[in-house]
């Protein structure tokens, strides 16, 4: 054997073919499911298609607006996270790694990839991009763990509290709490980060054990390098960052209140506050990506959950349909147009890492 192969790393077993089309078949599946079997159950596209004849110009021109606004509130969480981007440049990335995320079979790992590459070419360092990931990322979760919190809050005010919807809430409210408690702990100090991530390494190391799997390595140093890449933005900027994450995730909510009311499903139906809840279990599923920006996944899981709540089953099917045509499939052809606008222009344009320099985010040259 010569000294180039001692050296030469093994290759990595390649995965088996049946293991790189799963993901994709599920999603198939599930959508053609969802498309021919579970729909038809509740409506027709032709009733859909009537439902939206029948809106008029003013209900058209509130859901336009609402759906921009909420286009438009994808960039606040990016120009927050990112120290020096525009507004501009913002809405070209997100706008276009949206339209990735939902056409594509894990899509937000390319839309990952495709964010760094942009950021690079406006001058951005990885750092600052990871940062932006890493808090936009973790904010976004926030959201999707509180909002379902909120909502059974609200129900338990609006409506007469069931022990199921108590329990999950006081389930809610305590995974909120250990997060909230968790990340204050991690950004508090390096030793406190590290020992938080200690303590999580034991709970799931014994968890695996379970199921006869190594134990995890290596988690203090993760949660140690999180706090130091991020304490100062966070700082900073979580009161704002906040505030666009709730606004961001409102703004969604709007659409597909405003789409529901203008279908026929009335407040007598199903009230917000009900919508609220269905609206964030059904954003709560999405942390798993299933499919493509949630495809099939969100569309069931709305439709069923205002069914239930009341709502009238074909103008439920209609309103959720016009929503997720706004808010899923018209951000797709405005991410082409982004692209391909970030592809041909050059004005702003740097050599990677020439960005002006800030204090939020440490980065080497």
């Amino acid at each position: 054997m010569t000294t180039l192969e001692q050296a030469s790393p093994p290759a990595r077993p390649r995965r088996p073919a049946w293991r790189r089309w799963l993901a994709p078949a599920f999603s198939l599946v599930l959508v053609a499911a969802m498309v021919f079997w579970f729909l038809p159950q509740f409506t027709s596209l032709s009733d859909v298609w009537a439902s939206v004849q029948d809106m008029t110009a003013v209900q058209i021109g509130l859901l336009a607006l609402a759906t921009l606004w909420n286009l438009a509130t994808y960039q606040f969480v990016m120009v927050t996270t990112t120290p020096g981007m525009t507004l501009r440049q913002a809405t070209v990335s997100t706008e276009t790694t949206t339209a990735v995320a939902n056409t594509l079979v894990g899509g937000a790992a390319v839309a990952m990839g495709l964010t760094y590459a942009m950021n690079s070419s406006w001058g951005f360092s990885r750092s600052r991009t990871s940062v932006s990931l890493l808090t936009s990322g973790l904010w976004n979760n926030f959201a999707k763990l509180g909002l379902p919190v909120v909502a059974l809050a609200l129900l338990a005010f609006t409506a007469p509290p069931t022990p199921g919807r108590l329990l999950a809430g006081l389930l809610g409210v305590a995974g909120l709490v250990a997060a909230v408690v968790g990340l204050w702990l991690v950004l508090r100090s390096r030793a406190s980060a590290a020992r938080v991530g200690q303590t999580l390494a034991r709970w799931v190391s014994a968890l695996l054990r379970l199921v006869h799997r190594p134990p995890v390595h290596g988690w203090d140093l993760a949660l140690t390098k999180f706090r130091d890449r991020t304490v100062l933005l966070l700082r900073a900027r979580w009161h704002w960052l906040t505030l666009a994450t709730v606004v961001s995730h409102l703004s969604l909510f709007l659409v597909l209140l405003l789409a529901l009311r203008f279908c026929g499903v009335g407040a007598d139906q199903v009230g917000w506050a009900e919508a609220l809840a269905v609206f964030a279990f059904a954003r709560l599923l999405t942390a798993i990506p299933f499919t493509p920006g949630g495809l099939g996944v969100i569309e069931v899981a709305m439709i069923s959950g205002l069914a239930a709540a009341g709502g009238d089953r074909p103008a439920v099917a209609a309103g959720v349909l016009v929503f997720r045509v706004l808010t899923y499939v018209l951000p797709i052809p405005f991410g082409v147009l982004t692209y391909v606008f970030w592809q041909r222009n050059t004005s702003w344009r740097r050599e990677p890492n020439t960005a002006p320099r800030t204090d939020l985010v440490p980065e080497s040259a």
